[in-house]
């Protein structure tokens, strides 16, 4: 087994932790937007564009409670 690969049991334990840790939202963004996003992300954010948008979204909330 690869050192990457998870077995299905893992994976799902890893999923019932995520279920309950984690509220998910859905995205929908303009064809092209994925790949640009994504590129700002590996730039910027180590790659994770959940990373990226997290912070994208925590900092304009902050920046709207100032004013």
């Amino acid at each position: 087994m690869s050192e990457n690969k998870i077995s299905k049991k893992q994976q799902a334990c890893v999923n019932r932790y995520i279920d309950k840790a984690y509220d998910r939202i859905n995205l929908t963004v303009p064809k092209g937007d994925k790949e640009i996003i994504k590129a700002h992300a590996e730039k910027h954010d180590g790659g994770s564009v959940n990373g990226f948008i997290q912070r994208a979204i925590k900092e304009t909330m902050e920046r709207d409670e100032e004013n």
